[in-house]
């Protein structure tokens, strides 16, 4: 206290600044430990780090904005979309063709996909639900799980902190 009382006034409003600001800073947060699929699906699951683990899996490499290069591992959007009993291949006509995939974050952000664009016969984008960064486990506010979307020119759909993946049919 001796110190803050020698210190002009604009020092001590700095200090007590800096100490509300350290105070009110949100904690380090992690997302779910697990991600829900559901909607119009004939399996609505829940997947948790295990599941994804004995699941097909692949490796993705991203540019970040610096030009370097990142490399997740996780399971294709396409696999766990198929478990869950998602119409793609065969079943992927007329009406069908009228589903997206609702991605959403524990943090409340929301993207979607067209069923056709992940789909192999189609779009065939290579989307990620990834649970690995350059070998390592996802950290904090990146996970634990994370959608990758390599081929998309900007980053806005690689939900971080991916909580659930909801299917939705507009006709029925």
């Amino acid at each position: 206290m001796a110190i803050l009382l020698s210190l002009p006034r604009f020092s001590i409003l700095a200090v007590v600044s800096i100490s509300l600001v350290m105070a009110q800073a949100p904690q380090s947060e992690s997302g779910p430990t697990s991600i829900a699929v559901k909607g119009d699906l004939s399996t609505p699951l829940t997947l948790k780090a295990d599941d994804l683990a004995k699941m097909p899996r692949e490796t993705v490499s991203v540019e970040e904005q610096d030009g370097s290069k990142v490399e997740y591992e996780g399971v294709p959007l396409r696999e766990i979309l198929l478990k869950a009993g998602a119409p793609l291949g065969n079943q992927l006509r007329g009406k069908a063709l009228a589903s997206y995939v609702l991605a959403k974050a524990h943090d409340g952000y929301q993207v979607l996909f067209a069923v056709g664009e992940i789909d192999a016969s189609f779009g065939n984008e290579k989307i990620l639900v990834a649970d690995k960064r350059d070998g390592k486990a996802l950290f904090g506010y990146q996970g634990p799980f994370r959608l990758v979307c390599p081929n998309d020119k900007a980053g806005a759909r690689s939900v971080r902190m991916l909580e659930t993946l909801e299917v939705v049919r507009l006709q029925k």
